[in-house]
């Protein structure tokens, strides 16, 4: 499914303003529950585990991004 320029440009502001805020709050909230539930795990676990965490919430959403920081293709070139 084809997006215009400006429904990605909104997209990307609405997951980046709303969704990744709610994102940290599930990852932190899970990660404190397991610390409660089972103890906390050690640091050379913990590290990578943030790691991945922290850059697997873009993986969906590559498309939406992809090019949002450039010019509006669909303008006029005089507008540009």
């Amino acid at each position: 499914m084809a997006q215009s320029y400006k429904t990605r440009k909104r997209l990307a502001m609405l997951i980046l303003l709303v969704g990744m805020p709610a994102y940290v709050i599930v990852v932190v909230t899970a990660m404190n529950w397991l610390d409660r539930a089972f103890g906390r795990m050690p640091i050379w676990a913990e590290v990578p585990l943030y790691a991945i965490l922290a850059f697997a919430w873009i993986l969906p959403f590559r498309g939406v991004f992809k090019g949002v920081g450039q010019a509006d293709p669909d303008a006029d070139q005089d507008a540009r």
